[in-house]
């Protein structure tokens, strides 16, 4: 695992999940996310994944599916009413699976 990859991936992901949490809560009543949460916090979440991958040169399939991973992870601990905890966990397994590196050393890189 790289670690330097792994650090720059988690605080690329966090930051961009807070910039688009506060600016939905800014922008939208709380309503919205009691009815419309379930399709608004993935989206919102494999945005952000995309835009890390962008930052830092990620494929993009294998980033999605490490989002996606971390993502399904994070849902147990929304089902137990800690969000903000999934969240957290959920970019520190996003960060670890972006970072790991194939046998020959090399980086999932777009290029």
């Amino acid at each position: 695992m790289d670690g330097s990859l792994f650090w720059r991936v988690a605080v690329i992901q966090a930051a961009a999940v807070a910039v688009v949490s506060l600016a939905l809560a800014a922008a939208l009543p709380k309503d919205f996310f009691e009815d419309w949460g379930w399709i608004a916090g993935p989206g919102a979440w494999l945005a952000c994944s995309l835009l890390t991958a962008r930052v830092l040169g990620l494929g993009t399939a294998l980033t999605l599916a490490g989002a996606a991973v971390a993502g399904l992870v994070s849902l147990g601990a929304v089902v137990a009413g800690v969000h903000w905890l999934g969240a957290a966990l959920a970019v520190l397994m996003f960060a670890a699976w972006c970072a790991r590196r194939d046998e020959q050393g090399v980086a999932w890189t777009s290029a």
